[in-house]
């Protein structure tokens, strides 16, 4: 799995979950990366996707692994921004930009809550 910070103004992207076993979390937009595909390459083709989104994949910033009840997950996280385009929620049932002090507005999902983590204790100044 690959999952994309994106950042504006001090700010990231949260998506709610639409479908599924976890429908009504949020989280960082993303997906599965398909046999041959990098991370980053999955990347751009998700947010293009599900987003309707042509991004700029930056920096790494972290690999996460979760265990749910049914499966263990490793999920590479970078940070993007938005190349072209205005989001469309295709499999989402919300998005939210959010500043740090907004991430308890909401429920993240389990693996997302250790990118939080991480986005807070980052020095994020220098991100436009």
């Amino acid at each position: 799995m690959a999952a994309a910070v994106l950042h504006k103004d001090g700010t990231f992207l949260g998506t709610q979950r639409g479908y599924g076993e976890f429908e009504g979390g949020w989280e960082f937009p993303g997906g599965k990366i398909e046999e041959g595909e990098s991370p980053q390459a999955a990347l751009l083709r998700e947010l293009k996707e599900e987003l309707g989104i042509d991004a700029i994949v930056e920096q790494f910033l972290m690999t996460v692994e979760c265990n749910y009840p049914q499966f263990h997950l490793m999920m590479h996280c970078y940070l993007c921004s938005i190349a072209e385009g205005k989001i469309q929620l295709k499999e989402h049932k919300s998005a939210r930009w959010m500043n740090r002090e907004q991430f308890d507005d909401v429920e993240w999902l389990p693996a997302d809550l250790d990118v939080v983590k991480r986005i807070r204790d980052m020095d994020i100044d220098g991100l436009a």
